[in-house]
């Protein structure tokens, strides 16, 4: 079958779950003999908004073109036909059986009329809760007030429009600034209604993420679909790691406020002398600066963005417990499969899909959601009894008898079903 791939970023230039998932769906379907072209952006300040630039990429192996639209000066905006137009190229330049989305923030959502117009069957991943949330994550940011980042029950127009984009507010007149947002609010909710008309089937690894956005956007059960990320289980299946002197707990991911990285750092700021964290991933301006500054006095390593290939070597045979403090929802997050494959104890929050993956002292140990002292107890157990290191990090994962992870090849024959019931 002839498949494009979309997605908002593509490894090297962008490197988070969704990005990676799409590498890894691209990959596994050439390796199962489709043609696969893949349509993704690239951010350069230098050259001409919506310029398309053609290149080949070398995966495993494995040689595909990307075709990366350049939107460099947009943001906050969900309908460009800049890159309307040069998807529409794309299209006709590829003639797709399948057109593949997994993340539209930053392109354009009339993308997927484009692909519906043409007439490509339509498949869309569900990563997080875009489609639902502007923001895509129910995180507020609440400004001006004394508690950012709250959690968001649900979308309403003015709540968002106060909660997450007063920031943008002319600071002139409060009223009419309102309005204009809040109407921005309801059409962009108006414009995913009819989005959500041209897919086939929605794909969602986790409850968490299907349940609430069937019920938010009206997808029928026909339309919804849950599968399970895939993963190459021999990249994974070869640690080595024997408990020192000092547990060494880790930290895998974005320095984003919504990982809950502040939070991880707090709770290792008040444990004793026999622990260590290691904290490995792509440095932001405007965050990693000030986690330094908290944790200049501790015994804290700053280690570069790994290379997902060598996770085995260059991360999880250095640590001895992965902690994932998201302090939003989270979705089925890879790094928390990725630990459980490999056997490594993993630390995550009561909520969400983290505990969809994660349940309390039989493949790993969570905390109560947000809270720095619950978090804080729960490794300092850790320190006090390292045979949990083995004991419970042992069983892996609990869907599956083996603890094994969905394999690729495993997903890709469900995501091949999926097409050809489609074509």
């Amino acid at each position: 079958m002839r498949v494009l791939v979309v997605n908002h970023g593509f490894p090297p230039r962008f490197n988070a779950g969704s990005e990676i998932y799409s590498q890894t769906l691209v990959t596994g379907l050439l390796k199962a003999g489709h043609d696969v072209f893949v349509f993704s952006r690239m951010v350069n300040p230098f050259i001409d908004d919506f310029e398309v630039k053609q290149e080949m990429v070398k995966t495993d192996s494995i040689e595909y073109s990307l075709h990366l639209v350049n939107v460099a000066r947009l943001k906050d905006r969900y309908v460009s036909r800049g890159v309307d137009l040069a998807f529409k190229e794309i299209i006709k330049k590829f003639k797709p059986e399948i057109v593949h989305f997994n993340h539209l923030n930053h392109l354009s959502i009339g993308i997927v009329e484009v692909a519906y117009n043409y007439g490509a069957r339509i498949v869309f991943t569900l990563h997080d809760f875009w489609l639902s949330c502007p923001r895509g994550q129910f995180l507020q940011v609440n400004y001006g007030e004394a508690s950012p980042h709250k959690l968001c029950g649900g979308q309403e127009d003015s709540k968002c429009a106060k909660k997450c984009y007063s920031r943008y507010f002319t600071g002139l007149d409060d009223t009419q600034d309102l309005v204009y947002w809040t109407n921005w609010i309801r059409f962009r909710r108006e414009a995913i209604g009819k989005l959500v008309k041209f897919v086939d089937v929605f794909i969602s690894p986790s409850t968490t993420v299907g349940e609430r956005l069937q019920s938010e956007l009206g997808l029928s059960d026909t339309q919804l679909q849950y599968l399970d990320y895939g993963f190459d289980l021999n990249k994974l299946s070869r640690r080595r790691r024997t408990v020192g002197e000092k547990v060494v707990f880790g930290y895998i991911g974005t320095h984003t406020i919504s990982k809950g990285l502040h939070l991880l750092i707090d709770a290792f700021s008040q444990l004793n002398e026999k622990a260590q964290l290691v904290i490995y991933g792509r440095e932001r301006s405007e965050t990693t600066p000030h986690l330094k500054e908290i944790c200049s006095n501790l015994d804290v390593d700053w280690m570069p963005e790994y290379d997902n290939s060598q996770i085995v070597e260059e991360v999880f045979e250095k640590v001895d417990v992965i902690v994932v403090p998201s302090i939003w929802l989270e979705n089925s997050p890879l790094v928390i499969h990725e630990v459980l494959q490999t056997r490594t104890l993993v630390i995550t929050a009561d909520a969400g899909g983290m505990a969809e993956y994660v349940h309390d002292m039989e493949n790993g140990l969570l905390f109560k959601h947000r809270d720095v002292e619950s978090l804080r107890d729960t490794m300092q157990k850790v320190v006090d009894n390292p045979s949990l290191i083995h004991d419970v990090g042992k069983r892996g994962y609990l869907q599956s008898e083996n603890g094994d992870v969905v394999s690729i090849e495993e997903h890709i024959k469900k995501i091949e079903g999926i097409y050809r019931r489609l074509c």
